[in-house]
């Protein structure tokens, strides 16, 4: 599905989809795609964020409080970091910034629908609907940390937080391997299965995020670590003191 209110870039985006043996619905407005959302259930939604009516980050906001989890790949002319950030904590799978390559946007939506499978547009549990499959059928621990990807879960000290589709992609390939240091582009492998075209600060980005999240201060963090000139690593508040690597 792609929601865009330029005629001319949906139309782009439309043949380049079709091209490639897509089934395509398009919407104008925001409102409109909420509503095509509920009743079509897509595997992929194409969202412009300068929309009338609704907003694309309102629109982010209605369908994964509503427990939709299709990916949503996310066009904005905006480039700041706090767009960046809003939408990402909103649950924005990928994003691009305009003007953009089709042929580049292409390649993004293919990776997304690999990571996606079919039917990821239904609400988790939904008729007919589905995730991407979990990471392992057993409960990761990592301390007081526990990552449950069968029912996409996690907890601190007991207490459930909220994560993006892309946090809990980056946390529970960690929690898999505590203690391992993760580089950045192994996380976009993680969030995107590729690197090519999305920069290391959208992996930043996720582990700023997640660390609001599950530390409880966050810019003296003890769970989620940084290896300065490498990546990032989790591990238990108990098991940072002692270790030869320079983190922070």
């Amino acid at each position: 599905m792609i929601a865009e209110d330029d005629e001319k870039q949906a139309e782009l985006v439309r043949r380049y989809l079709l091209r490639e043996g897509h089934t395509v619905t398009l919407v104008t407005d925001g409102r409109a795609a909420v509503e095509a959302v509920r009743h079509r259930a897509p595997d992929l939604l194409v969202l412009d964020v300068m929309m009338p009516r609704i907003d694309g980050l309102d629109v982010l906001r209605i369908l994964r409080a509503e427990a939709y989890e299709l990916p949503v790949l996310m066009l904005t002319a905006r480039s700041t970091e706090d767009d960046l950030l809003l939408g990402l904590d909103l649950g924005a799978d990928d994003y691009m910034t305009k003007p953009y390559s089709p042929r580049e946007l292409m390649a993004r939506v293919r990776t997304l629908l690999r990571r996606a499978g079919a039917g990821s547009g239904a609400r988790t549990g939904g008729p007919g609907g589905g995730t991407a499959p979990p990471v392992d059928d057993q409960l990761l621990t990592v301390g007081a940390l526990v990552v449950d990807p069968e029912r996409h879960e996690v907890t601190v000290e007991g207490g459930g937080i909220e994560c993006t589709p892309g946090e809990f992609r980056i946390l529970a390939a960690m929690a898999a391997e505590p203690g391992r240091v993760f580089t950045r582009q192994r996380l976009l492998q993680e969030l995107h299965g590729y690197t090519r075209y999305i920069g290391d600060r959208t992996v930043d980005v996720h582990i700023m995020n997640l660390r609001k999240k599950v530390e409880s201060e966050p810019k003296r963090p003890q769970r989620l670590l940084t290896v300065f000139g490498v990546g990032y690593k989790l591990v238990a508040p108990a098991a940072v003191a002692g270790h030869g690597d320079r983190v922070s």
